[in-house]
C-alpha cells in the first residue's frame, strides 16, 4: 500500500492492516478450565443463585472463597467437591 494512503487512514482501518499474529483478540477459557470463577460465572456453572454463592462465600472458613483485595472469587475444584458432598444446601 503507498505511504500516503496509510496516512490518510483512521485508526480502525489501520488496525485492520496488521497482520494475523498480533491480532488484540482476546480467547475466552471455558468455565470447567479456568482455576477460579467469578460469583456470577460459578452461579452459571452450578445453577445455583448469585445470592446464595455470596451467602456460602461469607461463612467463616468457606473452603472454596479467594480474597483478591476486595474481590470475592470461587476456586472452581474446591467448590466442585463442595457441592458433590453436599445433599442440601
Amino acid at each position: 500500500m503507498e505511504r500516503h494512503k496509510v496516512k490518510n487512514m483512521n485508526m480502525k482501518e489501520y488496525s485492520g492492516l496488521s497482520s494475523d499474529k498480533t491480532t488484540n483478540v482476546k480467547e475466552a477459557v471455558p468455565i470447567h478450565l479456568k482455576m477460579t470463577l467469578t460469583i456470577k460465572e460459578a452461579a452459571e456453572y452450578s445453577n445455583i443463585g448469585i445470592n446464595k454463592i455470596d451467602a456460602l462465600l461469607k461463612q467463616p472458613n468457606c473452603p472454596f472463597v479467594l480474597f483478591v483485595g476486595n474481590k470475592k472469587l470461587v476456586k472452581r475444584r474446591a467448590f466442585e467437591e463442595f457441592i458433590s458432598a453436599k445433599l442440601i444446601i
